[in-house]
C-alpha cells in the first residue's frame, strides 16, 4: 500500500519536490545539484525517477523500498530518499572516482545540461 502510495503522490513533480524538501539535508542539496546540472528542476527529476522506477525496476529493487519503509517514522519519505538514492547511484569512471551519473537500470538518461551540440 505504501509503495504505491509513495508512486501515485510523487510522480507528480510539484508532491516529489516537496517531499524532497521534506527529507532536506545533504541528500537534497545533492539532489538539487544534480538535477540542475541536468538542467532540470529537482521534483521533475525526482517525478520522473519514480514513474521510471515503478514501470523497470527490478522485484530486488522493489523488495529494497519495502525495507526502507518498514518501521519508518515517516514511510513515503523513506520510500522515496530509496528509490531517488538508488537512481542517484554513481558510476565509477576510469579513474575510480565516482561519476555524477544516474546509473540504475532503470533511470531514463539524458544528456548534462553542458553537452549541447553546437
Amino acid at each position: 500500500m505504501i509503495l504505491r502510495e509513495i508512486v501515485h503522490t510523487c510522480s507528480n513533480a510539484h508532491v516529489a519536490r516537496a517531499a524532497l524538501a521534506s527529507i532536506g539535508g545533504d541528500f537534497a542539496a545533492h539532489f538539487v545539484a544534480t538535477a540542475s546540472r541536468r538542467n532540470m528542476s529537482a521534483g521533475v527529476l525526482a517525478a520522473r525517477m519514480v514513474k521510471e522506477f515503478s514501470i523497470k525496476a527490478a522485484d530486488e529493487e522493489w523488495d529494497g523500498v519495502d525495507e526502507a519503509v518498514r518501521g519508518a517514522d515517516q514511510p513515503i519519505l523513506s520510500g522515496l530518499r530509496y528509490i531517488l538514492a538508488q537512481g542517484l547511484r554513481g558510476r565509477k569512471n576510469a579513474s575510480g572516482s565516482p561519476e555524477d551519473d544516474c546509473s540504475a537500470p532503470w533511470v531514463q538518461r539524458a544528456a548534462p545540461a553542458n553537452h549541447w551540440c553546437a
